[in-house]
């Protein structure tokens, strides 16, 4: 599996190889994004097969139209927002065919591929009840901590993506820490000052 992750200088040089027909530096490209932009549109569409034709989608819009590619400023924003909107317009052709599921409710999965130093550091049990206080999380705040933890979004690149302040990205960041901490600490008990009589 492909963890690297570009920086910006190093983005913008895929983005002018791109802009001279540079297929190599497409591929690159692809290869480093599309299987978390994948994960980010099924979270949203709730199917893996749609989700990889909309992140096709974006990628073969961006070749088309790859000598205009330098002019794209911020290129992991875009690629998040635009698999965003196309998965949106997505939803919004099967709500014409009556076959839609709802708009505002995005169920997203915390990937759990490959070990992470984190996941290596807690234990099976742990994890197990971190990943279900994730999943119990309002939908926005869960899709704003899967952007922020596990896709590296920062919160000004989170609120451009979702169309929310940074500041509302802090938030919900807040709720979501406080909410899975607290059912974590309930669920195994953490709590010094209960007065459980034990027989």
């Amino acid at each position: 599996m492909n963890c690297y992750t570009p920086n910006e200088a190093e983005l913008r040089l895929l983005q002018e190889k791109i802009a001279t027909s540079d297929q190599s530096a497409f591929r690159q490209l692809f290869t480093i994004y599309s299987k978390k932009l994948i994960q980010f549109a099924a979270s949203i569409v709730k199917s893996g097969d749609a989700a990889r034709e909309i992140v096709d989608e974006v990628f073969i819009k961006i070749w088309r139209n790859r000598s205009t590619a330098t002019d794209i400023q911020h290129l992991r924003v875009y690629l998040y927002t635009a698999t965003k909107n196309t998965a949106l317009n997505y939803l919004a052709t099967r709500a014409r065919e009556n076959i839609a599921e709802p708009f505002d409710f995005f169920a997203v999965q915390l990937s759990d591929e490959g070990p992470s130093p984190e996941k290596q550091l807690i234990n099976t049990e742990l994890l197990r009840k971190i990943q279900g206080a994730i999943e119990e999380l309002p939908p926005r705040c869960k899709m704003v901590f899967k952007l922020v933890r596990e896709d590296g979004l920062s919160y000004k690149e989170v609120g451009q993506v979702l169309n929310i302040s940074p500041k509302t990205v802090d938030a919900q960041m807040v709720i979501a820490v406080r909410q899975i901490s607290e059912k974590v600490r309930l669920d195994f008990d953490f709590f010094p000052n209960r007065n459980l009589k034990k027989n």
